[in-house]
């Protein structure tokens, strides 16, 4: 079974079309790397698969359930957005503990090997409003993995990271997808998508130009690094 698939997904917001007739199928086992300028539609397409909004066209199925009114199909899913709003008053430690009862996780089942690995364990009565901005960035890399998510998305994950909790947090991702996870990242940084990506799936004014595995991009153009591939690529229809 196929752990994501979008068909014939669109999203208007009043007169504009921010997802255009997207189909893509996101596989178990894969790290998917989602890019594009800004505005072509990265975020709405992670806002129709999280059920923050909902498409004004097709349909997505989760592990092939359909998306619709019941939420319950994000229990799956871990999520790690570029900018978090924290409740400010609350310190690191009774947010963890908030939102463990939020996902009905038990205190054993729970994953905070991130806690320790991203240097978090000392700093769990700090309120999350005096926190910096890389300190929040490794809060919310802590709630995208601790439920042991199955499908893991993940916005511009390495943004105000230092590079050693950067690589820890994508060795995370990997793992994930070699325990058959599935990972969906969107990112700006060409050298972290040729390090970690199976695919590339590139969005334009809302349309999917392609979804390939970043070897055939690279074959297709004979280039040796993506960020000489693109320009070759989009210059053709795939």
């Amino acid at each position: 079974m196929d752990s994501v698939v979008f068909s014939g997904v669109g999203k208007r917001y009043r007169s504009l079309w921010a997802l255009r007739d997207v189909h893509a199928t996101f596989r178990r086992g894969e790290v998917v790397m989602v890019i594009g300028p800004n505005g072509s539609g990265k975020t709405t397409l992670i806002k129709c698969l999280l059920g923050l909004v909902r498409p004004t066209t097709g349909s997505i199925r989760v592990e092939g359930q359909v998306i619709g009114p019941d939420p319950g199909y994000r229990r799956s899913i871990g999520y790690m957005p570029q900018i978090s709003q924290f409740p400010p008053s609350l310190t690191i430690g009774q947010l963890l503990d908030m939102m463990r009862d939020v996902r009905g996780l038990s205190p054993a089942s729970a994953d905070d090997g991130l806690v320790e690995e991203l240097g978090l364990a000392a700093q769990l009565d700090k309120r999350l409003g005096a926190l910096s901005g890389g300190t929040r960035q490794k809060v919310s890399a802590v709630l995208a993995f601790r439920s042991r998510p199955r499908i893991l998305v993940m916005d511009e994950p390495t943004a105000g990271l230092d590079p050693v909790s950067a690589r820890t947090v994508l060795d995370r991702a990997a793992a994930l997808r070699s325990d058959g996870g599935t990972v969906l990242i969107t990112s700006h940084l060409m050298e972290e998508v040729e390090a970690l990506a199976d695919r590339i799936a590139y969005l334009q004014e809302g349309h999917l130009r392609f979804l390939l595995p970043l070897s055939d991009v690279l074959r297709r153009t004979g280039a040796d690094r993506l960020a000489l591939a693109l320009p070759k690529l989009l210059a053709d229809p795939v």
